[in-house]
């Protein structure tokens, strides 16, 4: 018989190989259903390259053609746009070819952008990133003592006023409010500017005022995004400390004449912030991935939502493979990442 120690690292070995092998059939299902939907979907981009040629004059290649209905177009000018865009190969040729790229890391390149997909997300990161801090962490310095606050004034005036505001903030649609934040406070009183984290003469300006300036720019654009993630998190550690607050141990630290404060912060707070805690990689990920795309593109913010929103509207179906690749891959670790940490933070739970 081994040691309580080696058998636990066995199984947690075995559990995270597990669940590491499974990653890899979720991956190939979501790129396969991603692909076959794809390649029914008109408007492609050689069409869009023989729409732009009948745009550019009567006498342009391929005019009021697509390659769909292609009477009237060279054949071998044809196959060589095909060809440019890797659509000479069959539709299973080129997803084998896809994965075996995927697998080295090697997301592709735009048609459009002539750049690397791996390059133009780095590129867009910074603004992804910038929003994506800012919303994790003022959610959770704002909900969660929120949250505490509401589980000891339990069923007062105070918890059910703010379970009305909280949670009429998570009725409201993000971009909703981002769109009466941007007509209020930018256009009408004009306090706040339309458009981008940074004025245009950013170069200009002292390092003190770059901050003042930005910290201007990121008001609206973060407060549409923040306020709906107020009620998860906010009624999760509500209900959490509720939970604890309610049992054993915390009636019979309480009769052993123990203050309040001290049964609260001692004894409940260690055990109420399981959840919350675990529920920190999904959320500090999911800040910087989820729920930006209407925000960025209603702010014209330069980041990975709008970079994936452009990318299905223009058919460049490197980026938007590349993309849906590399967000799937980290929300399926950052899911694993979750349910190790509930094992480290609770030891009752086990790997088997």
């Amino acid at each position: 018989m081994g040691s309580p120690n080696l058998v636990g690292e066995i199984n947690m070995f075995q559990y995270i190989l597990k669940r590491i092998l499974l990653m890899i059939p979720t991956l190939l299902g979501v790129l396969f259903v991603t692909f076959a939907v794809i390649q029914f979907v008109p408007g492609g981009p050689v069409e869009q390259y023989l729409a732009e040629a009948k745009a550019a004059g009567p006498g342009a290649e391929g005019a009021g053609m697509s390659y769909r209905g292609s009477q009237g177009v060279d054949t071998k000018r044809l196959e060589q746009i095909k060809a440019l865009y890797g659509f000479d190969k069959p539709p299973s040729e080129r997803f084998i070819q896809m994965i075996g790229q995927f697998a080295r890391f090697d997301l592709g390149k735009s048609f459009f952008q002539n750049k690397d997909v791996s390059t133009l997300i780095i590129e867009k990161l910074p603004v992804s990133i910038s929003l994506g801090l800012w919303t994790f962490f003022i959610s959770y310095l704002v909900a969660v003592p929120l949250g505490i606050a509401k589980a000891v004034r339990a069923g007062t005036r105070f918890d059910l006023l703010t379970s009305v505001l909280v949670l009429l903030g998570y009725a409201i649609p993000g971009f909703v409010l981002g769109v009466v934040l941007l007509v209020v406070f930018g256009g009408q009183l004009q306090w706040f500017p339309l458009r981008g984290l940074t004025s245009s003469n950013w170069e200009e300006l002292t390092w003190g005022a770059r901050i003042v300036d930005y910290l201007w720019h990121i008001v609206l654009p973060v407060t549409s995004m923040v306020l709906g993630s107020f009620a998860v998190i906010t009624m999760l550690t509500k209900n959490a400390f509720l939970e604890e607050i309610r049992k054993q141990y915390v009636v019979t630290a309480r009769a052993k004449g123990l203050a309040e404060r001290q049964v609260l912060w001692k004894h409940v707070m260690r055990n109420a912030l399981i959840p919350i805690v675990t529920h920190f990689p999904a959320a500090f990920v999911g800040a910087f991935f989820t729920g930006s795309l209407l925000i960025e593109t209603l702010f014209s913010l330069d980041g990975l939502g709008l970079l994936s929103f452009e990318s299905v509207i223009r058919r460049d179906y490197p980026v938007v493979l590349g993309t849906l690749y590399l967000f799937t891959l980290i929300g399926l670790v950052t899911k694993l990442i979750s349910d190790l940490c509930y094992v480290w933070v609770d030891p009752r739970v086990r790997f088997d």
